[in-house]
């Protein structure tokens, strides 16, 4: 079959196995965790929806690990892990001041 000169074909992804999520998922969790310690985010290239979903399972992993609140942006191209900002505490959960 001939394609129309400049046409480009789509790049053809081999699906990822289990066992291929699973490890993915353990061995980048340490770097996310790294980055977001010593950075404050992450982002990555997640332009697919199995992209995404590892990378979010990968953010509720770090969570876990750092005992911090994660969350992560993506917007189709790209997704962002960072931390999630803390509620500021409503006067009735404020301790008390012992003056």
């Amino acid at each position: 079959m001939t394609h129309p000169l400049g046409a480009r074909l789509a790049p053809r992804r081999t699906p990822l196995t289990e066992e291929e999520k699973t490890r993915g998922e353990a061995n980048f969790a340490s770097l996310v965790a790294q980055s977001l310690v010593a950075e404050g985010r992450f982002r990555i290239t997640a332009d697919t929806p199995e992209m995404v979903e590892l990378w979010q399972r990968v953010a509720r992993t770090v969570g876990d690990m750092l005992q911090r609140p994660v969350v992560s942006y993506a917007n189709g191209r790209y997704i962002v892990i960072t931390f999630d900002q803390e509620p500021s505490a409503s006067p009735s959960e404020t301790p008390p001041r012992h003056e």
